[in-house]
């Protein structure tokens, strides 16, 4: 039986909808063998898909050649294009408290821009000239959890050498005991596909960038050093 989403929050959403901008595509590449949540994930995005002329689910396969265009590592997952096209990634089901992270992602895309505290911003786009990868490991019952996918999620439309991966640790629970997941959020941060720094908690946007500078080897600026635990 498919999941079942709240009317009043899908009426919810939909006015939430109102204000997309750009059209936005979400892909779905789905798992080829067996895949316990598949249907549950293509329910949740036809559902919301269904809300706004702006939204486009475009459903495909782990072998298919935009799989393998886009460097997709992992299926099921999720991946959200605006005008540009950003690496935020889902892998695993966006439930819980993982789907109004989900909601609001899709917004900025549409919008293309992020709300975050100017100078992170500027940080963030001087500074990160590899690809780093954010990996944020979550349960769908952990409330803090969509703090940290947000704040990888925003750092990705920022700058596109970021990807944002939300990784549901009980799906993908090999790579979970790889990382020694205990608690949630746990974010791993690599740089050019090495483990460079690792964290617990749903830190603010202002640490969140102090550990990719440090993840780089850049050293940390005092502006940044003062920001560290402020929410903006």
């Amino acid at each position: 039986m498919p999941i079942e989403i709240d009317e009043g929050a899908l009426a919810q959403v939909k006015e939430m909808f109102k204000v997309l901008n750009d059209d936005v595509k979400i892909y779905f590449f789905r798992k080829d063998n067996r895949c316990e949540y598949c249907d549950d994930i293509e329910h949740i995005l036809d559902t919301i898909g269904k809300l706004s002329e702006k939204l486009h689910v475009v459903k495909l396969s782990e072998g298919s050649n935009e799989a393998k265009r886009h460097n997709i590592p992992m299926f099921p997952a999720i991946l959200i294009h605006g005008k540009k096209e950003y690496n935020i990634r889902y892998f695993g089901i966006p439930a819980g408290y993982e789907f109004g992270a989900l909601i609001e992602d899709i917004i900025d895309v549409s919008r293309g821009d992020v709300e975050l505290d100017p100078y992170l911003k500027e940080v963030i786009r001087e500074k990160v000239k590899k690809p780093v990868r954010l990996m944020v490991f979550v349960t769908p019952t952990c409330p803090y959890c969509p703090l940290a996918v947000r704040t990888s999620h925003r750092l990705a439309i920022i700058n596109t050498n970021i990807s944002g991966d939300m990784i549901e640790a009980l799906e993908f629970q090999d790579l979970a005991n790889k990382y020694l997941v205990y608690a949630v959020p746990k974010i791993v941060i690599q740089v050019e596909n090495e483990d460079k720094t690792e964290f617990e908690g749903a830190l603010p946007p202002s640490n969140f960038v102090a550990k990719i500078l440090e993840a780089l080897g850049e050293e940390v600026p005092p502006d940044i050093i003062s920001r560290l635990g402020e929410t903006g």
